[in-house]
């Protein structure tokens, strides 16, 4: 991964002032002067480099997903999970691209599927690796369960603002982090509750329900 003190160029200035702008205040609310302002340019340049906002986004958009993905851009060679994870232990030098990936993910965008994607992909293949060394229990539907997972991991990233209101701390610092990965860990070996009675009625209540559905179609 790079950050944004590798290249100083007046493109990439602008370019880092708006990841800045728009994962602060969001894109309708960021304005040209304002990202000018920002990276000591005149919104001129921003016209002459990019032609619009629009055009700036999906710079913006390439660029992080490209910290994250794109081995050109990688100076660890690892999967996914672990740029992020290596970017959260570095929050000072990266924290813009987390708050910027956290905000593609909300707002949704063909980078932000592509990134989203790729996490999911190297979420699968981490759990395909355990289950084939015996560590998984038999899941019931194990591409929803992947898909779970995910969830679980980005959660903090999308969630960052609201876990420090409740806590009091940001959960994307080094302490935070730690006190995340204990009862995470602990969520996924053993589950929250301590009997099976919710999940048996579950079970059953699926099965009454699909011979109900069936009763109706015939």
């Amino acid at each position: 991964m790079r950050s944004a003190s590798d290249d100083l160029t007046a493109r990439a200035r602008i370019r880092d002032a708006a990841i800045v702008a728009f994962s602060r205040d969001g894109f309708d609310a960021a304005s040209l002067r304002g990202i000018a302002r920002e990276a000591g340019v005149s919104a001129a340049l921003i016209v002459h480099h990019f032609g619009d906002k629009n055009a700036l986004r999906d710079e913006c958009d390439t660029y992080v997903v490209s910290v994250f993905i794109d081995e050109d851009h990688g100076v660890i060679d690892a999967p996914t999970q672990d740029r992020i994870r290596a970017a959260m232990h570095d929050i000072d030098r990266y924290g813009p691209y987390i708050d910027y990936l956290a905000r593609m993910l909300v707002d949704g965008s063909p980078a932000a599927d592509r990134l989203f994607d790729s996490i999911l992909e190297g979420t699968r293949a981490v759990l395909d690796g355990q289950r084939d060394a015996g560590m998984l229990e038999p899941m019931s539907d194990p591409e929803m369960t992947t898909l779970l997972v995910t969830l679980i991991g980005l959660g903090p990233l999308v969630m960052r603002a609201q876990l420090a209101r409740v806590l009091g701390s940001d959960q994307l610092s080094a302490a935070g982090l730690r006190r995340l990965t204990l009862p995470t860990m602990e969520l996924l070996t053993h589950g929250v509750y301590a009997t099976t009675a919710l999940l048996d009625g579950t079970r059953q209540a699926l099965v009454d329900d699909e011979a109900a559905t069936e009763g109706d179609a015939t």
